[in-house]
Order: structure tokens, then C-alpha cells, then sequence
């Protein structure tokens, strides 16, 4: 499998665009719960917004990280010896801390600063993994 990845001209790029597929809906969902946590679209239920936004957010999440882990393995030592992407490995582990405290803490059913700050960090933490994920082909 990894010989088709590096060998055919489409396939590492067909597995970009998953890979950014997968961000997005990730990424898009996690703004919709941080919009909700905030107060906005208030006559929706926290919980089941949560529940549709999460497996969807799951779900990007899968597909981006079965993307990523087949990008690595067709460079692994390039890529461990770049910058952006050791930093960008470090900030998801942030980002699951950050999501394992936000539900650990039951979040959802206080919608209180503190979850507000959560979503707000979680928010940034994302921003900045993309910002890597972009910033690891120019190292």
C-alpha cells in the first residue's frame, strides 16, 4: 500500500484532500458546540447538539488521523525531524487533554466559564494544529 502511495501521482494528493476533509468536519463541528456553549442558538439543546456535533467531530477526527498515519508512514524520518510537525504532534495531545477535561468535568450540562475557556482553548489549540499541518511542508 505504501508503494501505491508514492508511486502513483494521485494518490498522496487524494489522500490530502481526506485528510482536510476530515479537519473540517472536525474542526466546523467543534465551532458549532463552542458556539453553543457560548449561548448562541440557546432554544437547542446543549446535549443532543452535542451528541450529533461530537460523532460527527469524531468522525473527522478518525478520517484525519487513518490520513495522517498513512502521510507518516511514507516519511517517517522526514517528518520526525521537522519542527511543525513534532509541534503540530504535541499540540493534539494538548487538544485531547483539553477535550478529556472538558467532558470529564461534565462541561456540557454547566456551560459555565470554565467550559467556556475549554472551548475557547480548544478553538486555538485546532487553529494551531492546522497552522502546523500547513507549515510542515515549508520546513
Amino acid at each position: 500500500m505504501l508503494a501505491g502511495l508514492q508511486s502513483h501521482p494521485w494518490a498522496y494528493p487524494a489522500l490530502e484532500v481526506l485528510h482536510i476533509a476530515g479537519i473540517a468536519l472536525l474542526f466546523g463541528n467543534l465551532v458549532l458546540l463552542e458556539l453553543r456553549v457560548f449561548g448562541r442558538g440557546a432554544a437547542l439543546p446543549a446535549a443532543e447538539l452535542a451528541r450529533l456535533s461530537l460523532g460527527l467531530a469524531l468522525t473527522g477526527f478518525c478520517l484525519a488521523a487513518a490520513t495522517g498515519l498513512l502521510m507518516f508512514a511514507t516519511q517517517p524520518a522526514e517528518l520526525l525531524a521537522n519542527r511543525a510537525f513534532t509541534l503540530k504532534m504535541a499540540l493534539l495531545f494538548a487538544a485531547g487533554l483539553n477535550a478529556a477535561w472538558f467532558h470529564a468535568r461534565g462541561s456540557l450540562r454547566r456551560l459555565d466559564a470554565a467550559a467556556r475557556l475549554s472551548m475557547l482553548l480548544s478553538t486555538a489549540l485546532w487553529l494551531a494544529v492546522i497552522g502546523c499541518g500547513r507549515w510542515i511542508a515549508y520546513q
